[in-house]
């Protein structure tokens, strides 16, 4: 395969759009769009669609993937090479990620602040059930999913489970469970969610009772943000132990539902293709995740 064609369609794709990816290959349009369609005449195949934003299509996901594992094999390589005595003039190596918006904000960047200055991140925030789907369409070279089974081309392992409880302001429920946490109040109780793919809170109403409820809802998609909303008496709503602790030690928050809670699995999956820095970045995930993980 011609290299100058899999990096246009990395570009393209991460770009958005042809005009951005020839201005960040220093090329012309036209000569990224002659170097996608002579890859796709060569694959036989759309892999690319001309999209606002543009994006690629399944086969085109397999052509991205592999686009990907050579340029951080180059990147691997320049860094071999290019390094003097104290490693100031190596290019550091970007890592795509893919992860919960709740593990961002509580154990993974610690972690990944331990990595050393070779390694560059772009973090992509997905819900964790979504997580696997960035890094089977090669948008991502690793991700921390909830989904166990290897994506085509990776491996996965088990980093542990992060436990949801549902909790409140002492004032929110005196309010909406003066007579406790029953299918009635859960079913006018305001509750806070992240987004529309959140549904955590909904996992605990269908533990909690058989019937289909739909409480107001506030939507808050920033992990710190959603924590302070519930900590402000917006609703309640399933929080990590991370989030909720210090405010329960305040007397801010309170347990809604003692013994009641929402338990996440999460796995690390990463290409088999293995490079000394995504490598570094799995151990500093995988110590993190043994310390703060079920």
């Amino acid at each position: 395969m011609d290299l100058s064609q899999l990096t246009a369609l990395a570009a393209v794709v991460d770009e958005g759009s042809f005009d951005a990816a020839a201005a960040a290959l220093h090329l012309t349009p036209s000569a990224v769009s002659q170097r996608i369609k002579a890859l796709e005449q060569s694959a036989g195949q759309v892999l690319v669609r001309r999209t606002r934003p543009t994006a690629v299509t399944g086969p085109g996901e397999a052509y991205l993937r592999l686009a990907r594992q050579i340029d951080a094999l180059v990147r691997e390589a320049a860094v071999e090479t290019r390094a003097d005595g104290d490693g100031r003039d190596v290019a550091p190596v970007t890592v795509p990620i893919a992860l919960s918006a709740d593990s961002m904000a509580t154990w993974v960047l610690p972690a990944l602040a331990t990595v050393g200055p070779g390694v560059c991140f772009d973090l992509h925030r997905d819900d964790q059930s979504r997580t696997a789907d960035l890094l089977r369409a090669g948008t991502v070279m690793a991700a921390i999913t909830s989904v166990d089974e290897p994506v085509q081309g990776c491996r996965s392992e088990r980093l542990g489970v992060t436990r949801y409880r549902p909790v409140a302001t002492p004032g929110f429920v005196e309010r909406w469970f003066a007579d406790g946490v029953t299918v009635d109040a859960l079913a006018v109780a305001p509750m806070v969610v992240f987004d529309r793919n959140d549904d955590l809170q909904e996992r605990y109403l269908r533990r909690r009772t058989s019937r289909r409820l739909t409480p107001p809802r506030h939507y808050v998609p920033a992990s710190a943000d959603f924590a302070e909303a519930v900590v402000l008496g917006l609703g309640w709503a399933v929080l990590p132990h991370e989030q909720s602790d210090e405010p329960e030690r305040r007397g801010r928050l309170v347990e809604l539902d003692p013994g009641q809670h929402v338990d996440v699995e999460l796995h690390w999956q990463q290409w088999t293709l293995q490079t000394p820095a995504l490598e570094a970045v799995a151990a500093a995930v995988r110590a993190a995740a043994a310390d703060h993980l079920l």
